[in-house]
């Protein structure tokens, strides 16, 4: 077996490698070289070149095309670029403006990876004749008794697998993560080693399509509905203020909600707890209103034994947020595509659009869009 679990020589194994022109992806591309695959390295571009030229620590911009087919050209290798402008577009951008119009939260990079880059890029990998589509993730697929697994990468800070749950089992058997197992100044050195000149360039930060941040210019310019004014009310029905756009509010915000003449201590703030587009309503209230343990889920990708979880439910570790570890919850599943979440511990600010990612220790299996949850809803 060569390093890919191809029962071949890695010059008959041929790899196409997604490249963003970022270090990642680029020192994946030459390790795989340098170990004799038949390399392949395809840049998508995804939006406006012109507009993409003048980005700054962005990803799939003009000057990381030009930065990957630098890294091709250096080592040796054939680079292509293929135009998916028109899809990101639809499957990644319009998604993102109508989440924001039905007052949800939503992770691009998470859309982007389950539609753009593992469905249709892994579809063009296999028409180039590829054996795999490797990629510069930190993440780990290991051999699992039932077949391929996700497991969480190594390098705890740079784990990726909150936005990778929604690989599917037979994507799973055409990636190849080579990073996995690297912490990140590991990755930087060997591109140093190999003399790339993007060893010292900036991680990609930020929304790739949004400039300087800026969302709501986006979402406003895409979908002006979702900006038109409405009432910030609390529980209680009272009326507060006024605000310009449910787009520039997300649930368990605290800070910028624009009501006047409230005392800063914990114990009077609010928060923004239900975000209601029919009628335009931001609904606020003390912390504790934020408080749920049951967490409803659609769009369930299940990368455990069996289709989906069991109706009677199986315990495993949640992550409902990017940033935070998981925590201890059940998981049952309710019927096709939709689970129920029970956390054992309340959280706090649990946002519709964002993903709850299930594990067993460090092994992946898999997740679900959030959905909205009534019973925290009622009173407003």
């Amino acid at each position: 077996m060569n390093s890919l679990g191809f029962d071949r020589p890695p010059a008959e194994t041929r790899v196409v490698v997604a490249m963003s022109g970022g270090v990642d992806s680029s020192v994946t591309a030459a390790l795989l070289h340098e170990q004799g695959y038949d390399v392949v390295g395809i840049t998508l571009q995804l939006y406006d070149h012109g507009a993409a030229t003048a980005r700054f620590k962005a990803c799939c911009a003009g000057q990381d095309i030009y930065d990957a087919y630098r890294v091709a050209d250096m080592i040796g290798f054939p680079h292509y670029v293929l135009d998916y402008e028109s899809r990101f577009r639809e499957d990644v951008i319009e998604n993102f403006a109508d989440a924001y119009v039905r007052g949800e939260t939503p992770i691009p990079c998470v859309t982007c990876n389950q539609t753009v880059k593992f469905r249709d890029l892994v579809a063009t990998a296999r028409d180039l004749g590829a054996d795999a589509l490797a990629t510069g993730h930190y993440i780990r697929r290991e051999a699992g008794p039932g077949g391929a697994e996700l497991h969480r990468a190594v390098d705890a800070s740079r784990d990726q697998s909150y936005f990778l749950f929604a690989t599917t089992h037979d994507q799973l058997d055409f990636l190849r993560f080579p990073l996995g197992d690297m912490p990140k100044d590991q990755v930087r050195e060997h591109a140093r080693r190999l003399g790339l000149a993007i060893a010292e360039k900036p991680d990609s930060q930020d929304i790739c399509f949004v400039p300087d941040g800026k969302y709501a210019q986006i979402v406003e310019k895409l979908r002006p509905g979702a900006a038109e004014p409405g009432d910030i009310v609390h529980l209680n029905g009272t009326v507060l203020g006024e605000h310009e756009g449910i787009l520039n509010f997300t649930i368990g915000q605290r800070r910028g909600i624009g009501i006047g003449g409230r005392k800063d201590a914990d114990a009077d703030a609010l928060y923004v707890v239900r975000l209601d587009p029919e009628t335009r309503r931001v609904i606020v209230g003390p912390r504790e209103a934020l408080a749920t343990s049951r967490v409803p889920v659609n769009g369930l990708n299940w990368l455990g034994e069996g289709d989906a979880p069991p109706a009677e439910g199986v315990e495993v570790s949640v992550k409902i947020r990017s940033t935070m570890e998981p925590v201890p919850g059940r998981v049952a599943g309710i019927s096709c595509g939709a689970a129920m979440v029970e956390l054992a511990m309340p959280e706090f600010g649990v946002s519709p659009g964002q993903a709850a990612v299930f594990y067993d220790g460090a092994r992946v299996l898999g997740g679900g869009w959030i959905q909205r949850n009534d019973e925290r809803s009622e009173g407003a």
